[in-house]
């Protein structure tokens, strides 16, 4: 991929519920890329949606289905965002890092200055695309160098909620957050008066990997989030303006949201709460 600035070119993935989709959600890639283009040092060219699958477990997560097409819906006027969907298409609840790692792979086998013998086939030969689609085909190491000869660097832009979430006992593996910060790196949209230099400081992992990781302010605040939306839309209050009129207007033609879809997944356990206590168990008894 020709760069004649000799910038290096990023694409920006977040992974979430988007359940709603909100205005926020959109703002942060565009506070993202006008942050990373005044560095002088990155040109962003792409913007990737990814909404996590129903196996996640979270309370109140509508179906991928609804969430993929608001979120679709939403970008609709987007010219360098977009939504996919194989992270939500999977059976079952993938960790962040393997849908960095897949979307890695895929930037990996589609430039041109890569061989494409040597990627990981996402499909194999002989089978039906129906079969193959919600599988999930580890790449090996050596395929996911970010320094690999012409792919764009891959990002993953969070808020930070996400990024203190790292702190949460058994939500994130620690090997999975060095390989995170230390291969993609992390873009953190913050807020006046967040702590999120403090929990740099104060975990080693992050510190030692702080130059991969871009704090950016929001100085033109709001309070946007898909809980306080599903909130208004239980009680039949107006969220025009907080999300998107095409996103509005399905939520409305589906009646997505109500008492009853707030308490999906209710005393159901987050799917890597399951896993990474379940793991620690095992440990522990051998």
């Amino acid at each position: 991929m020709e760069n004649p600035d000799n910038k290096t070119e990023v694409v920006l993935l977040a992974c979430g519920s988007f359940n709603p989709i909100t205005n926020m959600h959109l703002r942060l890639f565009e506070l993202a890329k006008d942050y990373l283009h005044e560095t002088g040092k990155y040109n962003v060219i792409k913007g990737i949606i990814s909404p996590v699958g129903d196996a996640y477990k979270k309370k109140s997560l509508i179906s991928a289905n609804h969430r993929v097409t608001m979120a679709k819906l939403a970008t609709e006027s987007s010219d360098w965002v977009q939504v996919d969907d194989w992270e939500s298409s999977q059976n079952e609840w993938l960790e962040t890092l393997k849908v960095l790692r897949y979307h890695h792979q895929k930037l990996a086998s589609s430039t041109p200055a890569n061989s494409l013998q040597n990627a990981v086939p996402l499909i194999k030969p002989g089978r039906k695309r129906k079969q193959e689609a919600n599988r999930y085909i580890p790449a090996k190491k050596n395929q996911l160098s970010p320094e690999t000869k012409g792919v764009p660097q891959l990002k993953l832009l969070c808020g930070a909620d996400m990024l203190e979430s790292f702190g949460i006992p058994n939500l994130w593996k620690l090997e999975d957050i060095t390989e995170i910060v230390a291969n993609h790196g992390l873009v953190c949209i913050t807020r006046a008066g967040n702590n999120a230099q403090k929990f740099i400081y104060e975990s080693d992992t992050l510190w030692q990997h702080k130059n991969n990781i871009h704090l950016i302010e929001e100085w033109i605040t709001n309070d946007i989030s898909s809980t306080k939306i599903r909130r208004a839309l239980r009680r039949g209050q107006s969220i025009r303006y907080l999300v998107p009129d095409a996103v509005q207007a399905y939520i409305e033609k589906h009646n997505l949201y109500s008492p009853e879809s707030e308490d999906r997944n209710v005393g159901v356990i987050l799917a890597p709460l399951q896993k990474y206590a379940r793991g620690c168990k095992q440990e522990q008894t051998l």
